[in-house]
C-alpha cells in the first residue's frame, strides 16, 4: 500500500499534473451527451461563443465554448432541473 501511495505522489509531481486540463469542444462533442442550443443564454452570451445543454443529477446544465482556436470551454451554469415544472402544465 505504501508503494501504491508513494507512486501515487510521484505521478501527481509531474510536470503534467502540473498543466490544467482545457476541455475542448471536440473532446466534449465526443463525450458527452448534449443538445445543441440555437443561442446562448443571456447571461451567458457573447461574441464568438456558443452552447450545449446537458441534463444531470436534476440539474440543466449549459457548457459555453469560445469559437477561437481549440474552442475551450469558458463557461458553465446549471440550473435545478425542478424549473421544467412549469413548462409541462
Amino acid at each position: 500500500m505504501r508503494f501504491c501511495a508513494t507512486a501515487l505522489f510521484a505521478l501527481l509531481a509531474t510536470p503534467l499534473a502540473a498543466d490544467p486540463f482545457v476541455m475542448t469542444y471536440e473532446a466534449f462533442e465526443q463525450a458527452v451527451p448534449h443538445i445543441d442550443l440555437p443561442a446562448c443564454p443571456v447571461d451567458l452570451d457573447g461574441p464568438g461563443r456558443f452552447c450545449r445543454l446537458t441534463t444531470h443529477n436534476d440539474a440543466l446544465n449549459v457548457f459555453v465554448f469560445s469559437e477561437d482556436g481549440d474552442q475551450p470551454l469558458v463557461a458553465l451554469k446549471s440550473w435545478p432541473a425542478d424549473l421544467l415544472a412549469g413548462l409541462m402544465d
